[in-house]
């Protein structure tokens, strides 16, 4: 099984999705959860990772599979061996579950991220990842569903973290 999540904050509660599929090319998911958490903790610059881990660790906490990678919202590196997101989910996992990030818009020391287009889109996606090597990961999101910049998939996640 693979998993896509994202969070949303809101004044009152802190909504995060993760949309489980079973092939990289799916465009339907097999199944969601969502998770409603207590407020996020405050945003620090290059600590974005403290405000969005522990609500991931509970929606995942939820898959009931093995999961055979997980797809972030965000980074996995934001420089040479500087940790982002990815990879401190990466680690809160016990290394278990390779982590692949997917940004659309460049970090300060973005570093390792490679470039992916999809679609008619001009503009990249940055991908980052731990546990698999980055050229791999790159090709999984390049071949997921969709005919735009974002996978069906990626998109559906962010829709669902955002709905009341």
């Amino acid at each position: 099984m693979l998993a896509c999540v994202d969070v949303d904050y809101r004044p009152d509660v802190t909504v995060a999705a993760c949309v489980l599929f079973r092939a990289w090319t799916d465009g339907r998911e097999a199944a969601h959860l969502v998770e409603r958490g207590p407020v996020a903790a405050p945003y620090e610059p290059g600590q974005f990772y403290r405000r969005e881990l522990p609500h991931l660790l509970r929606v995942l906490a939820d898959v009931q599979e093995p999961l055979e990678a997980i797809v972030v919202d965000g980074y996995v590196w934001l420089g040479e061996d500087k940790p982002g997101l990815g990879a401190h989910l990466y680690e809160a996992l016990c290394r278990a579950v390779p982590v692949i990030g997917v940004a659309k818009t460049p970090y300060v020391t973005t570093g390792p991220a490679l470039p992916i287009v999809r679609g008619h889109s001009l503009r990249p996606l940055l991908v980052t990842a731990i546990g698999m090597e980055t050229a791999t990961a790159a090709e999984h999101i390049r071949r997921m569903h969709g005919k735009s910049r974002m996978p069906t998939l990626l998109t559906q996640v962010d829709r669902l973290s955002r709905e009341p």
